[in-house]
């Protein structure tokens, strides 16, 4: 076989192949097929390129015709107003920019503005206009955030077009059994036919769909196969239960306790102490009871602790996980565990009738206190119980941001969401108020949206400080962010004052003022576009 390499003067085939391999390589090193004397190399590649296109598609032969697919099931949604319908295409016209953490300018962001703007719509009722749905699609496989309103919103129609382009398969993926319509739990022979032989996307979409309605039904499903299920499955399957768990949940769960899968062991348990009367809460109670006591001996009663000394099979059947995680002593960590998972109200009556504002701030012997107050915290959240969450928190104007038992911006956010959206709101902003936005990001983001009045206004007071003062400006981008998508847009009057170029004091930053002038018009104008899409959506008879 010839092996030599062929002289960048030889001619090569004008195969669609040859052809893309000069175009690989080169005109320079491979000399394209030329029709003309003198014709240049490129423009002689794009010829022949032209010419075997024309041949390629000349001689395909027709295929075998393939049935008419059916019409795609009708979407009896009102129709998007054309305002709104304008609005959207905009929003899905937009992309992200290509830059690496330059200067965004003053524009808004809107690709960011279509979660809002598709939560609106579903909470409207609206359909989504026919010749939009390409591009939901394409914005939803893109961004999984978006994919629960996106598909909601784009509706039966969306479904129908996923199933005829690969690229858009995951909408069936998400929509509950493949976007198929699951049977309600009167009609018993359809759930039990699905139960039975369905996939299992189409399985976990139908227990959801009857937990929903009747929660005893989804658990009779369950229990019919479970001794049959593998554990990967069990293990969905027993995270349903999260919805509207209740007592009569309870005897299922005990024996799920005895499971062979150590994951599905511990989700039991955790379902478990969030019953406050179950059994495994009060085995918890008692360990936890035995381990944290208050000493009346002294001259202020303070809170003694003696963490287990050894993890045994009960508690390891309860859900205590025996090995700790690297660079934590065993004691606490079991300690943690028993403590988390007792009902809350074990420490009022072992405590004497003390409020948890009262236990909290009892001092506690040996350095225990750290931890104690942590498992605390956990526990609040678990049970959601906002009166042990409040204690935790404390004031949020004391002078620790960390408050008396929340030990990181991510248990202070938690305990944050078993309150109430005003008391959230109100609580954050006291906290700005005291600290700033420093650390109040995490904060935030569990705020209801709008802001309330009073967080807004704390925010941008904040805002308006840090850019008098000529502060770093990149190192509050992130705020600014929420504050485009959560502050109440009828705040952009107020915000007007603040778009000019401050004047630089002597130690701000350079060229800080131009970028807080850019914010604040972005901010502005993003406002302003929040309540024009408000008014797009809002159906006439509720303007009026």
């Amino acid at each position: 076989m010839n092996t030599t390499p062929a002289s960048p003067d030889t001619p090569v085939g004008s195969s669609w192949e040859d052809l893309v391999t000069v175009a690989l390589l080169g005109t320079e090193r491979r000399t394209p097929p030329l029709r003309d004397p003198g014709q240049e190399p490129p423009v002689a590649l794009l010829d022949a390129a032209a010419v075997e296109t024309v041949r390629r598609r000349a001689g395909v032969r027709p295929a075998r015709a393939a049935a008419r697919p059916e019409p795609a099931a009708p979407d009896p949604r009102t129709v998007l107003p054309p305002a709104a319908a304008r609005r959207l295409a905009m929003l899905l016209a937009d992309r992200p920019g290509t830059g690496g953490g330059g200067r965004r300018g003053a524009a808004p962001d809107l690709m960011e503005l279509l979660p809002q703007w598709l939560a609106s719509a579903n909470a409207h009722g609206f359909a989504a206009p026919p010749q939009t749905l390409p591009a939901l699609l394409d914005a939803a496989r893109g961004r999984t955030d978006l994919r629960p309103a996106a598909l909601a919103f784009a509706g039966p129609r969306a479904l129908w077009l996923a199933r005829l382009n690969p690229e858009w398969r995951f909408a069936l993926r998400s929509a509950p059994g493949g976007g198929a319509s699951l049977p309600g739990p009167e009609e018993s022979e359809r759930v039990q036919q699905l139960w039975q032989e369905g996939l299992f996307a189409e399985r976990v979409a139908l227990l959801a769909a009857v937990r929903s309605q009747e929660p005893a039904a989804a658990r009779e499903l369950l229990v019919s196969t479970w001794a049959t299920e593998r554990a990967e499955d069990r293990l969905m399957f027993l995270d349903s239960l999260r919805s509207r768990l209740g007592a009569d949940d309870e005897p299922f769960l005990e024996r799920a306790l005895s499971d062979r899968s150590r994951n599905v062991r511990a989700t039991a348990a955790e379902l478990l102490s969030a019953l406050p009367g179950s059994a495994l809460a009060a085995r918890m109670a008692a360990r936890a009871s035995s381990c944290v006591a208050v000493d009346r001996t002294r001259d202020t009663p303070m809170i003694v602790v003696e963490a287990p000394h050894e993890c045994d099979a009960g508690m390891e059947r309860d859900g205590v996980v025996p090995k700790p995680p690297a660079g934590r002593g065993e004691r606490s960590w079991w300690l943690g565990q028993l403590v988390e998972a007792a009902p809350l109200g074990t420490w009022q009556e072992r405590f004497g009738g003390r409020s948890p504002e009262e236990m909290v701030a009892l001092p506690v012997a040996d350095d225990w206190q750290k931890e104690l107050h942590a498992a605390w915290c956990r526990a609040a959240v678990r049970q959601r119980d906002p009166a042990w969450s409040r204690a935790l928190l404390g004031s949020p104007s004391a002078p620790e941001a960390g408050g008396p038992g929340a030990v990181s911006l991510a248990e202070r956010s938690k305990l944050l969401a078993t309150l109430g959206a005003g008391e959230r709101a109100e609580w954050v902003a006291g906290f700005i108020g005291t600290h700033g936005l420093s650390e109040a990001f995490q904060l935030l983001g569990v705020c209801a949206v709008p802001w309330a009045g009073d967080l807004g206004g704390a925010v941008v007071d904040a805002l308006d400080i840090a850019r008098d003062a000529g502060s770093y400006p990149w190192s509050f981008s992130g705020v600014m962010g929420l504050a485009e998508r959560c502050l109440d847009p009828a705040e952009a009057g107020r915000l007007d004052g603040l778009t000019s170029v401050p004047d630089e004091t002597e130690n701000a930053t350079p060229g800080a003022g131009g970028y807080w002038s850019e914010a604040f018009q972005r901010l502005v104008t993003t406002l302003r576009l929040r309540a024009a899409m408000a008014t797009e959506l809002t159906p006439p008879a509720e303007a009026g």
